[in-house]
């Protein structure tokens, strides 16, 4: 464990802090969350890198659905620290506070994702017409039903059986009955 991650994790006591590959990862309860970017921040992460979220998928046993990471740097050391919490239905606090860069990746996620903010926030990339949380795994992408789809359709979906693989030439070859002839040579 290295002084960093050693300051860290006495900071946030309800943290799993952890020191690999030159990179310390604190493991934070989401009721904890604010407590440990303030820490990171009081420790010199002053320069905000990014916050991004994981879909773990639906909900299950666990409860868990997101998991949100936040990474931050100390500008003299280039140390970064990575702070990572999973939710359920729970509300995350705002970090933007701390590091005003973060408040863009925070409507991000709470646009794509569907995660619940704190404070309210409003919308970044889609219209507000726009129903559901397009970066979910279980957001049902449009079919070519409900969108034609703009360019050549591919061999069975315009109704007719597909061609054999056996009888399909490459790209760019002629049909044999094209060409020249010789004189008295039928090819059907």
């Amino acid at each position: 464990m290295t002084a960093a991650s050693a300051d860290l994790a006495a900071r946030i006591p309800h943290a799993t802090v952890k020191t690999a590959f030159g990179q310390t990862t604190a493991h934070v309860p989401p009721e904890h969350w604010l407590d440990a970017a303030r820490a990171a921040h009081d420790l010199g992460c002053v320069a905000f890198d990014w916050l991004g979220v994981e879909d773990a998928g639906r909900p299950g046993a666990s409860g868990l659905r997101h998991a949100v990471l936040l990474h931050v740097l100390h500008p003299d050391t280039k140390q970064g620290v990575l702070l990572r919490t999973e939710l359920g239905d729970e509300t995350l606090p705002s970090v933007a506070g701390l590091w005003a860069g973060a408040a863009w990746h925070e409507r991000e996620a709470a646009e794509m994702f569907g995660i619940a903010l704190a404070e309210p926030v409003e919308r970044l990339l889609l219209p507000a017409t726009f129903a559901g949380f397009p970066l979910r795994k279980d957001f049902v992408l449009a079919s070519r039903v409900v969108r034609p789809w703009p360019g050549r359709l591919e061999p069975g979906e315009d109704g007719s059986s597909a061609p054999s693989r056996r009888r399909a030439a490459p790209p760019g070859v002629p049909d044999p009955s094209w060409g020249p002839r010789r004189e008295g040579e039928n090819r059907a």
